[in-house]
């Protein structure tokens, strides 16, 4: 039998996001149709607004401009992440940060961790890369004359998800044919096969379809709520459970920084991304170790408000994945299948590949779905794990004790076997490439290398030849040549967004 029909249940970035990879993958069979079926009741969760520099590859795909994302939704640049305060106070305050960039920290092609390792109490691994003090200068990662999707600094975006999702959600119906139906769905009945039969509404409909994707968030409708796929709990790894989100209005002068903030507090993080118009601010915490009312105090510290003066929304955060996200005829993507913490813009990007993973890997004859799904399942499976590794990483190996939550992040941390072998590998020697043996370590051997000496990570210092003093030196110099030219020639954030967007509404009037 041959699926024909594809129903895709929830909008937001997951099913749409879904609908653009099924769309562009199965354009050349005529006879199969895709549907995505929006509730009107439910909302999404809408804050997931910083992306990692493979959604620039899915948009392309897609046939979607980078000039319709910028001038659509509000769009930033995103060249890293800032960490603030992941470490314990030292003499030096202004020392407690590092950065995150998009960008290789192998100077011409070398890996010259060693000279880092030889100098770590005087240098900065970040300094390995032109990126941290263009940064901090707040220029824009692209020229004035870079062509769409390119640019000498490696970037992401930031974006209202809201209107992300509305852009994907025109361009899948728009220019890929894919359907779109307002209904809610509430329940389905399963055939005796097995497989999901068809979809029963709060309207009273009852839609039938061949294959199901599940994109209706938490509630995971399908694979967590009708077959029970087990829920793999990580909450013994990540202990941040819960987020207060405020948008902030912003001054439309002021300075744009390129890059997220993250910063540590006594019992989590904060996020603050900036968009053209706002700012997304998100206090991060254990609830178990620290009560709403002081969460509140923080992020209006943050903000310089008073607590009673902010409404933030409230964010519950079930961290884990679901044993399997493709069973029988149905898969699941987005937080139907799984969920982390935003630290380092994961969601979208598990997403995005999952949903990228599932539409090359599905064939409309139902006889080969049993191999592709199990395939899938284990590739899924494995890159959660190793991305929680990731996150966990940052509060692992940190030197912080002054609270609860820090202590039990590292001196009673439950780590993963592969992270607690890395970790006592790179005590001894860097991470290398081989490290990394699968592609879908999403995060490989250059994210690991600013995260790891981001942080100090007391890996032992080996010997260099005079050669190779030489040799990183050379690089380190033109490290520094490369920092010097492009700050010259690169303009302020604000400056490339805001000239971008007077010259765009100039084409659109035309």
């Amino acid at each position: 039998m041959r699926v024909k029909k594809i129903a895709i249940i929830g909008g937001g970035t997951a099913g749409w996001l879904a609908a653009n990879h099924l769309a562009v993958e199965l354009r050349a069979e005529q006879d199969i149709s895709i549907t995505v079926i929006e509730s009107a009741e439910i909302g999404i969760i809408g804050v997931g607004e910083g992306t990692v520099p493979h959604i620039r590859k899915s948009l392309q795909k897609f046939g979607i401009s980078e000039a319709e994302l910028l001038a659509e939704c509000d769009a930033t640049f995103k060249v890293g992440i800032k960490f603030i305060d992941w470490l314990a106070p030292g003499q030096n305050q202004a020392a407690n940060s590092y950065y995150h960039p998009f960008s290789s920290p192998y100077p011409g092609g070398l890996d010259v961790t060693a000279m880092y390792l030889q100098n770590a109490a005087d240098m900065k691994f970040s300094s390995l890369t032109e990126v941290a003090a263009l940064a901090d200068a707040m220029k824009a990662p692209k020229k004035v004359s870079s062509g769409p999707f390119e640019a000498p600094i490696n970037y992401a975006y930031h974006f209202n998800a809201l209107k992300f999702g509305q852009l994907l959600a025109r361009n899948a119906t728009e220019r890929l044919g894919v359907h779109r139906k307002q209904a809610t769905v509430v329940d389905a009945v399963v055939s005796s096969s097995g497989d999901v039969d068809y979809l029963l509404t709060k309207e009273g409909e009852q839609l039938q379809f061949d294959f199901f994707v599940d994109c209706t968030g938490f509630n995971s409708l399908l694979l967590g709520g009708l077959y029970k796929v087990p829920f793999v709990d990580k909450s013994s790894q990540i202990l941040t459970d819960t987020a207060l989100t405020v948008q902030i209005p912003t001054d439309p002068n002021g300075e744009i920084p390129p890059y997220t903030l993250a910063k540590a507090h006594a019992a989590g993080w904060l996020w603050d991304i900036p968009l053209t118009n706002r700012r997304g601010v998100g206090f991060v915490y254990a609830s178990s170790l620290m009560p709403e009312e002081r969460a509140l105090e923080g992020l209006a510290a943050h903000l310089g408000q008073r607590p009673d003066r902010l409404s933030p929304r409230k964010i519950g955060m079930r961290i884990g994945y679901r044993e399997k996200f493709w069973h029988q005829n149905v898969v699941a993507l987005g937080l139907a299948q799984g969920f982390v913490e935003p630290l380092e813009a994961t969601s979208i990007f598990v997403t995005d590949l999952a949903a990228e993973l599932f539409a090359r890997n599905f064939s409309p004859e139902r006889g080969t779905m049993a191999a592709a799904a199990a395939y899938c399942n284990q590739v899924v499976a494995y890159t959660w794990e190793r991305v929680m590794d990731f996150v966990q990483l940052h509060y692992c190996i940190s030197d912080r004790r002054d609270s609860e939550f820090w202590r039990l992040n590292t001196e009673a941390a439950q780590i993963s076997e592969v992270l607690a072998q890395r970790l006592a590998m790179w005590r001894v020697n860097p991470p290398k490439k081989s490290d990394f043996f699968s592609r879908f370590d999403l995060f490989d051997v250059e994210n690991f290398l600013f995260v790891l000496y981001g942080m100090k990570y007391p890996t032992k210092a080996r010997a260099m030849t005079s050669n190779e003093v030489q040799v990183y030196v050379r690089e380190l110099n033109q490290v520094k040549g490369l920092e010097k030219a492009l700050a010259g020639e690169l303009i302020g954030h604000r400056e490339w967004l805001s000239g971008f967007l007077a010259a765009y509404r100039e084409m659109q009037r035309k």
